[in-house]
């Protein structure tokens, strides 16, 4: 069975679907017994999904959008929210 660092070590490898038939099936064992494993796979496959779902083109004043998001969550902290 694989020791969690090298199943972390497969891991892009894995969700990028790289890796032999045998290779699989070790991680899929190890992924049965390891709870820890199953969430740094679901972990990785959100930000996956995320990565793909942002703009190729930069976001123009990003400055200023930093700064909104900042206004508006001492807003809401202030309000208790």
């Amino acid at each position: 069975m694989l020791t969690c660092k090298e199943q972390v070590a497969r891991s892009s490898d894995y969700l990028d679907g790289q890796l032999t038939f045998r290779e699989r099936l070790m991680v899929r064992h190890h992924l049965m017994f390891c709870a820890n494993c199953r969430r740094f796979i679901r972990q990785m496959r959100l930000m996956q999904a995320t990565l793909k779902m942002m703009p190729d083109a930069p976001v123009k004043n990003v400055d200023a959008l930093a700064q909104r998001l900042a206004d508006e969550r001492r807003k809401d902290r202030k309000d208790g929210k």
